[in-house]
């Protein structure tokens, strides 16, 4: 039983720091969505030899000169540009025109104006699960490290489903807080950040992820303390079983008493000995027969 408790404990652990492990990693990261802008080609500024895929060439390098008729060789789908980008809680970031490195802004400071508190919830929500989900972490790792009293073990492992719980329920409201205010982003954003296509990335599923090891965590230190309640509760009435036992032989003084309770005791048929037997219950000779010398007579009539 004990080796099967910290077993349990074992895996409990496990999966909290799995949770917690890749809820760090969806917070610091800017992968929970990403996809793609599609922008018109910047003009060439550089010198007509260098050939640039991604602006728009004129047929003169004078481009100060208004007299100039200037020729735009690029036509439809070729005028535009498809850029990348990913955003996170912290970040949006997406690439330069050239196509070489990226250029980040504050998510913040692109959501609406009505959806920034849910962000700040959000980022609050985030914050919380993280802290709550390491506290439940210690409070599990002092129970699997300590070997003295069970009592002080079964309390700190209350206390680690309670806070495991608690921080699972934080992870789920702030991931889903995150998705309506992205949502709503891309609907009621900035015209210059609005994407043509999106989905959710790594850290969104990392997020997800995290969120389930916390509740298969949870529900393990939740089953493991029932259970060594349970156990605790059966064996508690075995013993006040037998202490009635033996109070109940203590209060028997009498003879007559004692054997009336012998005899109860004693197969009345042959089939009852069948079923002790079969039972692998085995019986002695000074259970069943007795010594009929050592009886009063009347009370050996009566058993003859």
């Amino acid at each position: 039983m004990g080796i099967d408790r910290r077993r349990r404990a074992s895996l409990a652990l496990t999966l909290n720091f799995i949770a917690l492990l890749f809820a760090v990693s969806a917070l610091t990261t800017s992968y929970w969505c990403e996809g793609t802008r599609k922008v018109v080609k910047p003009f060439c500024t550089g010198p007509i030899a260098l050939k640039q895929p991604y602006c728009i060439r004129f047929n003169s390098s004078n481009l100060n000169d208004t007299r100039l008729v200037q020729y735009i060789w690029e036509t439809g789908e070729d005028k535009f540009l498809m850029r990348k980008f990913h955003t996170g809680i912290w970040f949006s970031c997406e690439q330069n025109v050239n196509m070489i490195g990226e250029k980040c802004r504050s998510f913040l400071n692109i959501a609406p104006s009505h959806e920034r508190g849910v962000l700040w919830l959000c980022i609050v929500a985030e914050c919380l699960y993280i802290i709550l989900l390491s506290t439940g972490g210690i409070l599990m790792s002092i129970e699997v490290c300590h070997y003295g009293n069970v009592i002080d073990g079964l309390k700190l492992n209350a206390f680690a489903a309670i806070f495991t719980v608690l921080s699972g329920l934080l992870g789920m409201v702030a991931h889903m807080m995150f998705t309506t205010a992205f949502q709503l982003t891309v609907s009621l954003g900035p015209e210059d950040w609005k994407p043509q296509t999106w989905d959710y990335s790594w850290s969104y599923i990392l997020a997800w992820s995290s969120f389930t090891a916390c509740m298969a965590s949870s529900v393990t230190t939740i089953n493991r303390y029932t259970k060594t309640i349970l156990e605790f509760k059966h064996k508690r009435r075995n013993m006040e079983k037998n202490l009635k036992i033996k109070q109940k032989l203590l209060d028997l003084d009498s003879p007559d008493q004692v054997w009336d309770m012998y005899i109860s005791s004693v197969p009345s048929t042959a089939e009852e000995l069948l079923d002790l037997s079969s039972n692998g219950r085995k019986l002695s000779s000074t259970s069943v027969f007795l010594d009929l010398n050592d009886l009063p007579d009347p009370q050996v009539e009566e058993y003859c």
